[in-house]
């Protein structure tokens, strides 16, 4: 068994059994001619679950065979141009080269006995990534595994620092006010179109889902500022605390981006913590020719950051940065046996005194060998080229009587839903829309995610590859009338 451990002995089996691999998903990229081949999970279940894990195949050849029954063959593959569904992006091979090393290496972010170069590494581009935002000379910052943690731990610090604050104040009144009685006081305000993990985050820091504020957004889907200044008006007033407001550049579902210079300004007039959720739009941040759709970021007090959407990396590839390092405090915790404060006096950089995580990827190799192979402008035009495809595709969308379409896109989001020409029930139209979605997924000739607007169901163009064309556009739109179309058609022979 020890021939399988990777060392000086196994460079050869690690060297051949690697390339094979490399090799098959070689070919199964360059053959790929659907997405995702359709299978269900009734289908798929049972070839998994049949599978006997206490008795090995000892071969790898063998192990890769069975991989492409269980896994390769009906994965969903992101490099797909008919892939629009989610936040996915195909990722660049720099990246994958990246993934490779760091994989094999394994080294461990938590401290610098553990990482070395590998921790200055992450260092260096933290600084980097906080010098595109403009968070100034005092910034910080540490990567994640997604923008769900990045919003969390954002979040933990502005609560912390939130309590900090308030209880110093009640000090110099004279008074003493525990942590206990600062947290049900304190409240959170974000868009009603930002990420659910702002909820998620204010529940697991023990504020409740009541603690978050939902503002609502105007007609391009952005958080309407004069209701937020009307809502932290009334937060003061009740005797609570603004917090927190959560900024969002790139929803989910719109990729609208809030109104950032305003944010800030409400926020500094209210002492509240200015967070911004840039996990979709953070590839603006090296766009040649759109960084001032980003303009405000600059003043805020934290940023999450998704490399692994918009820079094209693989997952997963986050960060959270803030603009004084001081408040990442709130997060360190000194254990004898890994960071003794001793560590920190002695000035060695252990990225654990600023982590969630302890035991922790390397996933900053990927975004350093990306950028030292591409640089920041090939990064940034790939992302250019899906925002002038999401132009040119609500063009299409819009000039189509068969669809309606939402909003203008501000980056690479289209939601628009099928609408049939007569008088047909509305829940008829969301349920043919529902269906054309599923049914297209079953198909496996293209992958589109779906939303709801207002209550109604609506589909979605996520477009995160640059290989994509208004002709794979306009390709699946007719796919999707159609099997709206069939839909309603049987629907109606049914109800005569």
């Amino acid at each position: 068994m020890r021939s399988h451990l990777l060392n000086e002995t196994t460079a050869d089996i690690y060297r051949r059994t690697v390339t094979e691999g490399v090799e098959r998903v070689a070919a199964k990229l360059a053959t790929t001619e659907r997405p995702h081949t359709g299978i269900s999970v009734d289908e798929l279940a049972p070839v998994i679950n049949g599978i006997d894990l206490d008795r090995p195949l000892e071969d790898p050849a063998a192990v890769l065979d069975e991989l492409e029954d269980v896994y390769l063959r009906d994965a969903v593959y992101f490099h797909h141009p008919r892939y629009l569904g989610h936040l996915n992006c195909p990722v660049v091979i720099p990246a994958v080269l990246g993934e490779a090393v760091l994989s094999a290496v394994n080294s461990s972010l938590d401290t610098w006995d553990q990482s070395i170069g590998g921790t200055l590494i992450e260092r260096r581009l933290i600084d980097w990534t906080a010098q595109r935002i403009g968070l100034g000379e005092g910034a910080d910052g540490v990567f994640t595994s997604g923008g769900s943690q990045s919003n969390f731990h954002a979040l933990l610090l502005s609560r912390d620092e939130a309590c900090r604050i308030v209880m110093k104040q009640a000090l110099n009144e004279g008074r003493e006010l525990p942590k206990s009685e600062v947290l049900p006081k304190l409240r959170i305000f974000t868009s009603e179109a930002s990420h659910f993990s702002v909820k998620k985050s204010a529940a697991m820091l023990g504020l409740g889902y009541e603690a978050v504020i939902s503002v609502p957004v105007d007609r391009n889907r952005r958080m309407d500022t004069a209701i937020l200044a009307l809502e932290l008006e009334n937060c003061r007033r009740d005797g609570l605390f603004p917090m927190a407001v959560v900024a969002t550049a790139g929803t989910t579902d719109f990729g609208s981006i809030d109104p950032l210079p305003e944010i800030a300004r409400l926020t500094s007039e209210h002492s509240a913590w200015m967070h911004v959720d840039a996990a979709y739009g953070c590839g603006l941040l090296v766009s040649p020719t759109r960084r001032q759709l980003l303009d405000g970021i600059e003043n805020a007090d934290s940023v999450t950051v998704d490399y692994h959407k918009s820079f094209f990396q693989p997952v997963s590839s986050s960060a959270v940065l803030v603009r004084d390092r001081d408040t990442l405090k709130h997060a360190t915790y000194h254990a004898d046996y890994l960071n003794p404060r001793r560590m920190a006096e002695e000035r060695i950089p252990n990225q654990v005194d600023k982590s969630i995580q302890t035991t922790r990827r390397f996933d900053a190799l990927k975004l350093w060998m990306t950028l030292r192979t591409m640089g920041a402008d090939g990064l940034g035009s790939l992302f250019d080229e899906v925002i002038d495809l999401a132009a040119a595709g609500w063009d299409i969308i819009d000039a189509d009587p068969r669809f309606e379409v939402v909003v203008k896109p501000q980056i690479s989001t289209l939601v628009f839903r099928y609408v049939p020409g007569g008088d047909v029930r509305k829940d008829l139209v969301d349920e043919a829309n529902l269906h054309a979605r599923k049914a297209l997924f079953a198909s496996g000739e293209a992958v589109v995610a779906g939303t709801k607007v207002d209550g109604d169901q609506y589909l979605k163009f996520t477009l995160l590859n640059p290989q994509t064309t208004t002709a794979d556009i306009t390709a699946v739109l007719d796919l999707l009338a159609s099997h709206a179309e069939q839909y309603l058609g049987e629907s109606l022979v049914h109800a005569s």
